[in-house]
């Protein structure tokens, strides 16, 4: 059946102006993501679009180019609950790690057997004699090269918030979540370590353990704890920095990531949560200096 209207035809078929079309000649648009990136930071420039809005833009274009095992948690640094752990042991890791879901396993670290969100672990107190493996969500599986863009589709899909990593031997790479991926867009997304500094850095937990902020100031570190953490002999400090969080990291030889440990002054410090390059949260309990 012919158009009864030939001319809105062509109008939809391009609406361009002679002006348009002829700027588009000399000046084509980007041909790869560089370009393309160089062209958000010229729209930035002229106040076409804002510094925030650039950024995630910018986020969405090298989503395409990433793939789960550059965004992963590394399997060393997983916190896991073994299923055959006692309930109180159990608990006392939910709380020293902070997490809301944690990939459960039997035997050994590889074998991966269900996911367990952490609110379900508070039906055992009411149930005591529930099975924890009814509480156990299956795991999901994926490989290292799966595309961001498409491990998010997956996530919502699938209502899923974390995914097991698996390296070419179908081993276990680590772990990612939803909030992982998320972040390549917007940045470090803030959670429940992210408290404003005026609320405090240092917060006594149920277990006899603190958790104590990374630039919680040397002297109240000391002070909160008795302890001389970087002080000479006279008791002055004698560093050159002022937070816990740079002693730990000059005492180590690298900015620590989360997971790692390291015992100073009759304190253990567990590096809990990290945000641009640094520590945001340690965990830290009194151990015997010896």
């Amino acid at each position: 059946m012919a158009d009864p209207h030939p001319a809105r035809s062509g109008e939809r078929e391009d609406k361009r102006s002679l002006f348009q079309k002829l700027v588009e000649f000399i000046r084509p648009g980007p041909d790869s993501t560089d370009e393309l990136i160089d062209a958000l930071a010229d729209a930035e420039d002229n106040e076409v679009i804002d510094a925030e809005s650039r950024v995630m833009l910018e986020g969405v274009l090298r989503l395409a180019d990433m793939s789960a095992g550059d965004a992963m948690v590394a399997a060393p640094r997983m916190d896991l609950l073994d299923i055959d752990a006692p309930y109180e042991d159990m608990l006392l890791e939910v709380i020293r790690t902070a997490h809301s879901r944690f990939p459960v396993y039997q035997g050994e670290r590889e074998n991966i057997v269900g996911i367990l969100l952490a609110k379900d672990l508070l039906k055992l107190q009411r149930a005591p004699q529930l099975n924890i493996r009814t509480l156990l969500r299956p795991p999901m599986f994926v490989p290292e090269s799966k595309g961001l863009n498409d491990l998010l589709r997956s996530f919502r899909v699938n209502r899923n918030h974390l995914a097991m990593v698996v390296d070419e031997f179908g081993r276990t790479a680590g772990l990612i979540t939803i909030e992982d991926v998320l972040e390549q867009i917007v940045g470090e997304i803030e959670d429940e370590f992210d408290i404003d500094a005026d609320e405090g850095d240092i917060f006594a937990l149920a277990d006899n353990t603190w958790r104590v902020a990374g630039d919680t100031p040397l002297a109240r570190v000391n002070e909160s704890f008795g302890v001389a953490l970087g002080a000479n002999p006279d008791g002055d400090l004698d560093v050159d920095f002022d937070t816990i969080g740079g002693l730990i990291a000059h005492e180590m030889g690298h900015v620590p990531k989360r997971g790692e440990r390291f015992s100073l002054g009759g304190l253990d410090f567990h590096v809990l949560h990290t945000k641009g390059g640094a520590v945001r949260w340690f965990k830290v309990e009194r151990v015997d200096p010896a």
